[in-house]
């Protein structure tokens, strides 16, 4: 366990609280948008401001790392102990568009402080969770009396997530060497909610593929040919209904092979959570659920594979009717992905199903859009632990356990460095990430930092423990 004193941690943070959130009000201000093109010199300037703040924190080694894209910064600050494990932590510092007419009560980027909230673009995804590590490694240092942290820390804060990591994957791969540790914090997430705290475990993976099927050369006459030739149109609608059995199961082949299943423990942690079913179909603005038989909706959401269809289209759109047989019809699906599952093998298997199923005078072609890898990291794993004691240190009850039914970069990371993949997070359901008024509860953003600077330690210790 690490002996960081809780009372001499919190006093710190407490003196210096006012200072850290003029800074981070400072960087909130620059409209980092990277899916915008004429916002490009501000993801830049956001990545400058980043790195010169890291400087001034006392990271000894800050660099901005180029993409063909966006910069992403990099910080290193050894910890000088010859046994002290090494800890990568992730985030990003470019955020999704807003503008007042979106909805917005205020400037999305121009900050406001109210009844304890900060409302700004990024506030919480992810500026406020990326920063709040500055504060609590110099709270870590100050109850300590260490001049390095109890870790070899290093940071890596890309400026491309909100546009799905186009050059993430290569910037890992490049500097692989670089990055090397012994666990991965993310601080791209968030908790059940505020009353409730959680660390997740995982995160599933995705890929998604359009399906283009052509018959005719062109639209032709119903009467005249319809019945007589395949029609794309029904075809489509044939592949989507072939998707998923009667238990709502995936029906290709191979799709559950070697996927890690829940176990009882999971199960019943997922359980106690405070879960209302009817609040959450009316968060999903939906009407009923209904997913794999033998699950919950938890369950199904965090840690089963899915198969959706996104769209479907062909034939004729119009007003009144139009008596064709179409000449061409296409499918979008996406597939979310959990432990055990290979995003390259499963386009394989989809692949060889959607030639199967297609009788002959139809053409198709399969097109995929990129894949992101599920990760997960089990319960009982040490550096987990850590996480959850610096976590329950902070906030001073139980922690309990979530994973995220999204799909992000983190598994990259766990792919290339083969290090486990931890979540460190304090944003709550409420705080509306990529919607109008997006802001963080300043109560728990200063958890987050309190969090941060007991964890260190903990790592630290559990590092020792391992090698023992």
């Amino acid at each position: 366990m690490s002996n960081t004193p809780d009372s001499a941690v919190r006093t710190w943070i407490e003196g210096h609280r006012a200072a850290f959130l003029d800074d981070l009000v400072e960087w909130l201000r620059i409209p980092s948008v990277s899916a915008d093109p004429g916002r490009a010199s501000d993801v830049r300037r956001s990545a400058e401001w980043l790195q010169a703040k890291l400087k001034e924190t006392g990271f000894p080694a800050v660099e901005i790392w180029e993409t063909a894209g966006a910069p992403a910064v990099f910080a290193e600050w050894p910890s000088g102990e010859p046994d002290a494990p090494t800890v990568l932590v992730y985030g990003h510092h470019d955020v999704q568009p807003a503008a007042r007419e979106d909805g917005w009560h205020t400037e999305p980027f121009e900050p406001v402080v109210k009844d304890g909230r900060l409302y700004a673009r990024g506030a919480a995804d992810d500026k406020g969770q990326v920063f709040f590590h500055t504060l609590g490694v110099r709270a870590h240092l100050a109850a300590t009396g260490r001049t390095a942290p109890a870790v070899n820390l290093k940071l890596l804060v890309e400026g491309e997530e909100e546009s799905g990591s186009p050059n993430f994957p290569a910037l890992v791969r490049a500097h692989a060497d670089r990055l090397a540790c012994d666990a991965v914090i993310v601080s791209d997430t968030g908790m059940w909610s505020a009353d409730t705290p959680t660390v997740c475990t995982g995160m599933r993976g995705l890929t998604d593929c359009q399906i283009d099927l052509y018959g005719p050369d062109q639209d032709i006459h119903s009467g005249s040919f319809g019945g007589a030739v395949p029609n794309p149109a029904m075809e489509a609608a044939r592949l989507a209904a072939a998707l998923h059995d009667e238990q709502h199961r995936v029906t290709i082949p191979g799709f559950y092979d070697g996927i890690a299943e829940l176990t009882d423990a999971e199960r019943e942690l997922f359980a106690e959570l405070p879960f209302d079913e009817q609040q959450w179909l009316r968060t999903a603005h939906s009407h009923g659920t209904l997913g794999e038989a033998g699950y919950s909706t938890l369950e199904r959401i965090w840690a089963r594979p899915t198969a959706e269809v996104n769209g479907i289209g062909g034939g004729y759109q119009g007003p009144g009717g139009k008596t064709i047989v179409p000449s061409s019809a296409q499918l979008k699906l996406s597939f979310r992905l959990v432990a055990g599952q290979d995003a390259e093998v499963i386009e394989r298997s989809l692949s060889a199903w959607v030639a199967d199923r297609l009788p002959e005078g139809i053409r198709h072609e399969v097109t995929f859009w990129g894949a992101t890898r599920p990760c997960l990291t089990p319960l009982d794993h040490p550096a987990l632990q850590a996480v959850v004691r610096a976590m329950g240190k902070a906030f001073g009850q139980k922690i309990r356990f979530t994973r995220e039914g999204g799909s992000g970069p983190a598994a990259d990371l766990q792919d290339v460095l083969g290090a486990p993949v931890l979540f460190l997070g304090i944003s709550v359901p409420s705080d509306g990430w990529h919607a109008p008024n997006e802001k963080v509860e300043l109560d728990l953003l200063m958890k987050g930092v309190e969090t941060a600077a007991h964890l260190w330690g903990e790592l630290a210790e559990t590092g020792r423990t391992g090698r023992d």
